[in-house]
């Protein structure tokens, strides 16, 4: 065995060791989850996700209870590997979902969005699926593990789609010397290279949550114009939105700049009119402001219109060099940090 490979090999076992709590949770080869992405973490790309060895999500969305039926029973003919559903805690289905989730049996469940309503995580954990949670506050963290949350997605700003306002790697070393003992946590946002994903898990992370670097994978449906927009992009490119009216609440959304960042402003100035005249509650106003997200994210990965469609995508967008399968990609990852933990302890 020549020397490349001997360190190869230490780099490769180091790697195994400090993923193994996360694959153990999963139950996969390698702790990288993929990220739910609206209209693209469907059942192509998430069961090739699975089948390369990481661990797939289905984004559920605004999908009816009778969607999401049908998505895990095609992605089930694709993959015979372990797979999750990830849930938005605001949907008004939730429970049923949950259900469909149960006569599935899937086994780990994502609850993003918000904190979980009463009775959702009782729900989950009746049915024997695993359950993580979003945690954008460390106090939130301890309140989730508290209530019952079996592991948690650390999600820093530098993602794409909804986003918080705190980097990745404030919120890590933020959270992680605090709870990653207690339960697997799972760092996100703005991760294209394993070096990364390498200092994450010395830091105590048990694995990672990967979106826009799979959004150019072969087997992702997205539109080819979506994937261009990806490929040509810089960091700099994917920039959040802006909240026109302090009045109405709305989550930023990190996407490539183009015109519909413009008229998403437009739209929320008229959802404020709207608000202002009485005509509708806050409730459904937030509710208009997300159902706006979905349709224009669909027209830029389904059809297509990347000038008026919304093109998500983290900061990590200027790594995305050009299409490949995912098991390319996850290799790649896995050689990166390989490779830097095998540097790190020469």
């Amino acid at each position: 065995m020549n020397d490349t490979t001997t360190s190869a090999s230490v780099g490769h076992d180091r790697l195994k060791r400090l993923m193994k709590r996360g694959t153990d949770f999963f139950g996969c080869e390698v702790a990288i989850m993929g990220g739910a992405m609206s209209w693209i973490s469907e059942r192509h790309l998430v069961s090739a996700i699975s089948n390369a060895g990481g661990f797939g999500v289905i984004a559920s969305g605004a999908m009816p209870p009778e969607l999401l039926d049908n998505e895990i029973a095609e992605t089930t003919k694709r993959t015979d590997r372990p797979f999750g559903v990830n849930l938005i805690t605001m949907h008004p289905q939730l429970p049923e979902l949950i259900d469909v989730c149960g006569k599935h049996g899937v086994s780990h469940i994502v609850l993003a969005g918000g904190l979980p309503p009463p009775g959702a995580l009782d729900r989950v954990k009746g049915m024997g699926a695993k359950l993580i949670c979003f945690a954008p506050a460390l106090a939130l963290a301890k309140k989730l593990i508290r209530s019952g949350a079996d592991a948690l997605v650390i999600e820093g700003m530098e993602a794409g789609g909804h986003i918080g306002p705190v980097s990745t790697s404030v919120l890590a070393q933020e959270i992680l010397p605090e709870v990653a003992t207690e339960v697997p946590v799972f760092v996100a946002g703005g991760i294209g290279r394993g070096g990364l994903i390498a200092g994450f898990l010395e830091m105590g992370a048990s694995g990672v949550q990967i979106g826009t670097r799979f959004v150019c994978a072969h087997e992702c449906i997205a539109h080819p114009n979506f994937k261009k927009a990806f490929i040509r992009a810089s960091a700099r490119d994917a920039i959040p939105s802006v909240q026109i009216d302090p009045r109405l609440p709305v989550i930023p959304v990190r996407a490539l700049k183009n015109r519909e960042m413009e008229n998403f402003s437009a739209k929320q100035r008229e959802v404020a009119q709207r608000l202002d005249q009485g005509e509708i509650e806050m409730a459904e106003a937030q509710l208009q402001i997300e159902h706006y997200w979905a349709g224009a994210l669909r027209r830029a990965v389904i059809d297509g219109d990347v000038e008026s469609g919304s093109v998500m995508a983290g900061q990590s967008v200027g790594m995305v060099k050009k299409e490949e399968p995912v098991a390319d990609i996850i290799a790649t990852l896995v050689d990166e940090a390989a490779h830097a933990l095998e540097r790190r302890s020469a």
